[in-house]
């Protein structure tokens, strides 16, 4: 960036691709014309949004009819829990105390309702939902119930397998949603081959445009819409179309699959070298979640030892422009510390720095970072 600033809050949103943005261009200039319409000038316009979608859901392995454009994971997460209640019958939630926001408060807010009784899946101590836990819920579970349980945690980096937790919902005749925002755009998916009933993803998370994201539907899953009105996103979604917003997804989706490879190994090496130059230089760092496990290979959250210095460590940061987030990035207004941290590590004498990479970080910018961070504790 040209004003010297070091981003590595990637996992709260990204910079966009000049690519994208190139794609996007014309329908917000002059291909402005109304999907819905009749006319070559609207039908043009629709054209692009089903080109995204086989485009999408070739990527993910899908079927376009499975794919529906949203404005990002907070609504497709919204929208698969509540006609999960809704329509196919489920009465009980099983979900975990680490979950974004967008379900969290979703099954709260069904539970306050009383339309949901709800459980939380045990924790192991390294933040790994602990799976036989899972298993005793879903097996004690007399009511038809949905699993909601992140892929990839968007605060520690925690990944969840999918697979294991997908064939245990299978036996036990489970609903199976997954915030997978952190993971689309980041690791291969195949969604032919996995057992999954909903996915969520969000374009900003892989430098694509803020507002617009996709809801995986599996084919055998019968919803209604979340919001009514016209027959667009084949009256799943009504609403005129974000088309701009449809193929920059398409196309940041592309191009983040493009590199996949070489991307991922890259931002891997930079997250273990922070971790090692950290250990190196900072005493009584400690880290959170399975960082050198199975985790995200964009993300490193750091504990440093609570002192007057570190409490304004993020303040500090960001006077010699360094972003990085406390915790989640996605809670507003004042720091009320982080849900997820409170769930796996109470310690009240750490102060908790969440550091996230994109390919457009640098050695060197981690080494700024250190150098900053060894002054500020």
């Amino acid at each position: 960036m040209s004003d010297n600033r070091i981003y590595l809050d990637n996992a709260a949103t990204t910079s966009l691709d000049p690519q994208v943005l190139e794609a996007m261009m014309p329908y917000l200039t002059e291909k402005f014309g109304n999907p819905s319409s009749i006319y070559s000038y609207g039908r043009e316009c629709r054209m692009a949004i089903e080109t995204a979608r086989k485009s999408v859901a070739k990527i993910l392995n899908a079927h376009p009819a499975e794919i529906f454009f949203t404005s990002g994971g907070t609504e497709s997460s919204n929208t698969a829990i509540s006609a999960a209640i809704r329509d196919l019958g489920c009465k009980h939630i099983i979900t975990s105390q680490i979950e974004h926001h967008a379900v969290s408060h979703t099954a709260a807010y069904l539970d306050k309702m009383d339309l949901v009784k709800l459980s939380f899946v045990k924790l192991l101590p390294n933040g790994h939902v602990d799976i036989e836990d899972l298993e005793k819920l879903l097996a004690a579970s007399e009511e038809k119930t949905l699993v909601t349980l992140m892929h990839g945690n968007n605060e520690i980096g925690n990944m969840l397998d999918i697979h294991a937790v997908g064939n245990l919902c299978k036996l036990y005749n489970a609903i199976f949603h997954s915030d997978t925002v952190q993971t689309v755009g980041h690791i291969p998916f195949d969604l032919r081959n996995t057992p999954i009933h909903f996915i969520t993803a969000a374009a900003h998370k892989f430098h694509g445009p803020k507002g617009v994201g996709i809801l995986y539907i599996n084919e055998n899953v019968k919803i209604s819409p979340f919001l009514h009105g016209g027959a667009q996103e084949r009256n799943m979604r009504a609403g005129t179309e974000n088309l701009y917003g449809i193929v920059g997804f398409a196309k940041a989706l592309e191009l983040a699959t493009t590199g996949q490879e070489e991307d991922s190994a890259y931002i891997g090496t930079l997250k273990y070298y922070m971790y090692d130059e950290l250990k190196k230089h900072i005493k009584g760092v400690a880290f959170n979640g399975d960082p050198l496990g199975s985790s995200l290979y964009t993300v490193l959250s750091v504990s440093f030892p609570k002192t007057e210095k570190s409490e304004m460590i993020l303040f500090n940061l960001d006077i010699n422009n360094i972003c990085a987030s406390g915790g989640s990035a996605c809670t507003s207004g004042a720091d009320q510390g982080s849900h997820v941290i409170r769930a796996i590590n109470n310690n009240p004498n750490q102060v908790t720095v969440r550091f996230s990479f994109s390919k457009h970080n640098t050695k060197a910018e981690v080494d700024t970072v250190v150098k900053q961070l060894a002054s500020l504790v």
